[in-house]
């Protein structure tokens, strides 16, 4: 596990889309791992920017994302098909048939979910990208999930629903299940970049560092890989 420490969240979002736009040039037509939340949003301003520059392209690019909320219309808002074309499909050179997100609405979940599996078994993620929750969560995978889950519906924590509350009018409108890869699809990455960062994280990352190999804390299967890449901030390294 490499850790690239930074000063803040300007610098980490330059150092995760140097990572990518690196592989995107030495493998135009790499298969990327993304994910949602407020922490890589800078590392897609990123590369919007990189794109418009002429710098890559993400015209060969096939993208998979690590989750979507279920009965939420992909139309939505707080959709995280909406979140990924506002913060960066829409911005890039991407072929939308390349770009894939799990299917969490309508009365056939089950079957949507093993739908979305056979997909990610059928390919070799190079890169993926994942944020990490204060209690260790990777994806929607909370603390106790099975290292050996592929994808699946889970039911979120009211703690979950609480802390994604700010990005909706209520609680009520929060919904209560996800699909999400399993820590066995993240694991079969190639590469994995972790990112953190603020305050708010630097528990979470002292346990990852520090702590044992355990399903109490989802994160820290990502031991058991021989590539991945760790960038925190100041902030988020506060405890190290």
């Amino acid at each position: 596990m490499q850790i690239i420490k930074v000063k803040n969240y300007e610098a980490l979002s330059k150092e995760a889309a140097k990572i990518v736009g690196n592989l995107l040039k030495s493998k135009p037509d790499a298969i990327l791992g993304l994910a949602t939340g407020s922490t890589p949003v800078g590392m897609y301003q990123n590369l919007v920017k990189m794109n418009e520059d002429h710098e890559i392209s993400f015209k060969a690019v096939k993208s998979y994302n690590l989750d979507e909320y279920c009965d939420l219309p992909r139309s939505h808002g707080q959709s995280y098909y909406t979140f990924m074309h506002e913060n960066l499909f829409n911005h890039v050179d991407i072929s939308e048939k390349n770009v894939h997100l799990p299917h969490a609405e309508g009365a056939d979940l089950a079957k949507q979910c093993a739908e979305y599996n056979k997909a990610l078994n059928n390919v070799k993620i190079d890169l993926q990208v994942l944020g990490i929750g204060g209690n260790g969560h990777i994806g929607f995978n909370e603390p106790g999930t099975p290292f050996s889950n592929e994808t699946f519906i889970v039911e979120l924590t009211e703690k979950t629903r609480e802390d994604n509350q700010r990005f909706f009018a209520s609680l009520e409108e929060v919904p209560h299940r996800a699909m999400t890869m399993g820590i066995k699809n993240i694991m079969a990455a190639k590469k994995i970049l972790l990112l953190a960062s603020g305050k708010n994280k630097a528990q979470a990352i002292k346990e990852l560092v520090f702590g044992n190999v355990s399903e109490k804390f989802p994160a820290s299967a990502l031991k058991d890989h021989d590539n991945v890449i760790v960038i925190i901030d100041d902030d988020a390294a506060s405890l190290l």
